[in-house]
Parts: C-alpha cells; sequence; structure tokens
C-alpha cells in the first residue's frame, strides 16, 4: 500500500458564495455537508492514516523573507490505497465540493525520502 496526501482545494469565489446564503441555508446545508463527511469517514475508514485537519491562513518563508500570501488550500487528509487512481476514487463526490463551497481534492503520492549518501 501506498500513502497520499489529499488536499482539499477552494476559491474565494466559492467561500463568498457561500456566505451569501441566508443563514437558514446555509446552517442546514453545514448539517448535512458533515453528516455527509462523516459517512465518507466511515465507508473509508480503513484508508485514512491521518483525519487532517482545516487550513488557516498562510506563511510563505522564502530567500527574500517572510509574507503573508493566499492561496486555494483549504484542509487536508492522508489515505492508503494500492495506487494513485485508487486513492483518487476514494474522493470521488466528495462532500468538499458536492455539498460546501470546495472546488476539487488534489491528490498525490508522498515518496520515500532518497537515502542520504554514507559519510
Amino acid at each position: 500500500m501506498k500513502t497520499f496526501l489529499a488536499v482539499f482545494t477552494g476559491t474565494q469565489d466559492g467561500m463568498d458564495a457561500w456566505k451569501s446564503l441566508d443563514g437558514a441555508q446555509r446552517q442546514a446545508r453545514e448539517k448535512e455537508g458533515m453528516q455527509a463527511w462523516q459517512a465518507w469517514v466511515e465507508k473509508n475508514a480503513s484508508a485514512i492514516i491521518d483525519h487532517g485537519a482545516p487550513l488557516g491562513k498562510t506563511k510563505r518563508i522564502s530567500g527574500e523573507g517572510i509574507a503573508d500570501i493566499r492561496n486555494n488550500l483549504a484542509a487536508y487528509t492522508v489515505v492508503r490505497a494500492p495506487s494513485h487512481e485508487a486513492a483518487a476514487k476514494l474522493f470521488e463526490s466528495h462532500p468538499h465540493f458536492a455539498i460546501f463551497p470546495g472546488d476539487g481534492v488534489e491528490v498525490m503520492e508522498c515518496l520515500p525520502i532518497p537515502e542520504m549518501p554514507a559519510t
């Protein structure tokens, strides 16, 4: 089995549309979304290594220093699957974008760290 990082993405436009919903409508969709997310977790429990978490504000550190930036990363989880395709299929119709305002889930394999040369 291989390990995969799944990154949930969203856009500011999607979040703005979500925030523009009537309070009662948004609350109903939040409840529906969380129930659907829990059902997804239960269905895929054997594949989930780390449930992950929502992601907050971002700082980028580079040779030029530290800067506040904005990106489309919203949350993450880590799963185990026999292949990249199998890992991707775990997220088909996920509530992140089927109910919530997220726009997708990006799945990438966590590769082994290359061995360090002997000293």
